[in-house]
């Protein structure tokens, strides 16, 4: 169950505030609230990856609606937690516009989403009229361009024909996993081609990868891209087959372990929508492992798809279902919008999904397979995004207007805010800082969004 703090309130205003939370004996845990922001205008935390490696930094993007669905952002910025200052990392041009922004876990760099310059109507923003850079925090301003694209036949091995989306960095910082959607199949005009699904890719620092200017919005890449995950246009209900793969996140700090023992370095869960034997879809926990040599195209068909067929994953690239839900009452993984995520040893994957009572429940499953463990067991639904403490024994989330954290091991829920109807939590992100000892999110004040963070101390069970 949900464990209430004695909380010590103060109002939360556009300038930093602060928050003292006490809980009650035997339960005890000291949560300081800030408010780290305060400029009017839009303020998105990504729901993973926010965080500076050595802490001090968080980054966002300035997207204006609350929840980001409007990519109009033209700004990445970052705070520096101590000082509340604020430094620009990029600002897009021509019209272009650029958002959900992460931070690589080795290196002062950050990766996120860049819209088309000059759009037209041919082509305006969208999933496959987006692409990702990379901007050097040593050099803002300077955007280096992630994945390479090539949209004119017969394409280019290691880019891509489309647009990606949420780029985060592998635990060793070495590959960057995305969602993808495809220009080609999506404007095509060939009835029994592929159909534009979203997949989810991964790009390695093999590049450069240079794609001929037959093109306009053709462009060449730093990383050689490719797709990891399979879908098919019509899933056969009942079966392992899936319509769209989503909202993805890296397996371990350095893989996992399978049953035998030895280790998976690379691999990627991932929601996948199925079809289940009465006809409706679910969306299930699924697991990519990949090779080590992403380069080499399988039988099923070329890395960089054809005019037809969308991109192959590489050879030795194995997709696997891990839950199989159709037969509870609640199907499926539920809740608000969030992205599986793995512990740090890469043991358990965490997803949402409703218990028998119809509440939204943290869960946890291995990436071997077997069943799901729920985690939680409270009466309020779990209500955001979420993240592993590196130490894996806790997650944080938002229940109930509250900032909370959850113990994995015993599925106790301790709350770390009151809450607060002129200050409410957004949704979208609750990330733990790398050495744990913060989490960011975003409230929404005065009609903006802006980001807190709680400093922890004292924390037990």
């Amino acid at each position: 169950m949900i464990r209430p703090l004695c909380v010590l309130t103060a109002p939360l205003l556009l300038a930093p505030t602060f928050v003292t939370a006490q809980a009650q004996s035997p339960k005890h845990v000291t949560a300081m609230e800030k408010q780290l922001t305060s400029a009017p205008h839009g303020h998105i935390l990504t729901n993973t990856g926010v965080w500076s490696p050595n802490g001090k930094w968080i980054v966002y993007d300035v997207r204006s609606d609350p929840a980001g669905e409007q990519f109009d952002g033209q700004r990445i910025e970052r705070v520096n937690i101590d000082s509340g200052v604020v430094e620009s990392l990029f600002v897009s041009r021509n019209e272009a516009n650029c958002g959900v922004v992460t931070y690589a876990p080795n290196r002062d760099a950050v990766v996120f989403i860049h819209g088309p310059e000059n759009p037209d109507n041919d082509w305006q923003y969208s999933a496959f009229h987006r692409r990702g850079v990379v901007v050097d925090a040593d050099n803002p301003g300077t955007a280096t361009n992630l994945d390479a694209r090539d949209i004119v036949a017969p394409y280019t091995p290691g880019a891509l024909r489309g647009g990606t989306h949420v780029h985060t960095f592998s635990g060793d910082g070495q590959w960057i996993s995305f969602t993808y959607e495809d220009h080609v199949l999506a404007t095509g005009t060939e009835r029994a081609g592929d159909a534009n699904q979203r997949n989810v890719g991964v790009s390695m620092p093999l590049g450069p990868v240079a794609v001929p200017a037959t093109h306009p919005r053709n462009h060449s890449g730093s990383h050689y891209s490719v797709l990891v995950t399979r879908t098919t246009n019509e899933p056969k209900p009942g079966s392992d087959e899936i319509s769209k793969a989503f909202s993805d996140a890296w397996i371990g700090n350095n893989g996992y372990v399978r049953t035998d023992g030895t280790r998976q370095e690379k691999a990627i869960a991932f929601q996948g929508h199925v079809q289940t034997s009465d006809g409706s879809t679910n969306s299930e926990v699924f697991v990519v492992d990949l090779p080590d040599d992403v380069t080499v195209a399988s039988k099923d068909g070329p890395l960089q798809g054809t005019l037809t067929k969308r991109p192959r994953p590489p050879q030795r690239t194995s997709q696997r279902r891990i839950t199989h839900t159709s037969q509870r009452k609640y199907p499926g993984i539920q809740g608000v919008r969030h992205w599986l995520r793995s512990s740090p040893d890469g043991s358990q994957i965490a997803f949402l999904m409703k218990s028998d009572d119809g509440v939204v429940q943290m869960w946890t499953v291995s990436p071997n397979g077997g069943a799901p463990r729920q985690i939680t067991n409270d009466e309020h639904d779990v209500s955001s995004a979420f993240s592993w403490h590196p130490n894996g024994d806790e997650i944080t989330h938002t229940m109930d207007g509250s900032v909370c954290i959850t113990s994995v091991d015993t599925g106790k829920t301790l709350r770390l805010t009151d809450p607060n109807p002129n200050a409410p939590l957004r949704p979208e992100a609750c990330v733990f800082s790398p050495d744990g000892s913060k989490i960011a999110y975003v409230r929404h004040v005065d009609g903006w969004n802006q980001i807190f963070v709680l400093t922890l101390s004292g924390v037990s069970f």
